[in-house]
């Protein structure tokens, strides 16, 4: 069985994306969520490997759910993918405990290589 990872995004296309990306190159979906409070919910049930998180969204944005999540465990792998790709926001993130951020559009082979090299850290 893959490595367990949680998809975060309020785009019901790039969710579709992602997990085509994803389970092809044998990852499992451990679960979805639309916005960042249903994924800090989900994240304390499912305990994936990874997460990936969009930054835009309803009720609770990425930025917020990361540090939330990261607060409740500091051990959660997690990399944002998002449109907003300026410098302050880029670092601001990372600072925040981001282990990579990858910018939409992507390519498959920038989402998977961020994927492989956020697994292989140890938290």
């Amino acid at each position: 069985m893959g490595k367990r990872i949680m998809l975060v995004d309020d785009s019901n296309f790039a969710r579709d994306m992602l997990k085509d990306i994803l389970t092809k190159h044998g990852y499992e979906i451990a679960g979805e969520a639309r916005n960042g409070r249903e994924a800090v919910e989900l994240f304390e049930q499912i305990k994936p490997d990874l997460i990936t998180m969009d930054i835009a969204m309803p009720e609770l944005d990425g930025i917020n759910a990361l540090k939330k999540i990261l607060a409740a465990n500091p051990a959660a792998r997690v990399i944002v993918i998002s449109s907003a790709n300026s410098r302050e926001i880029v670092k601001h993130v990372v600072q925040d405990g981001a282990l990579d951020f990858v910018v939409k559009p992507f390519t498959k082979d920038r989402l998977l290589k961020a994927v492989d090299k956020a697994l292989a850290r140890s938290r």
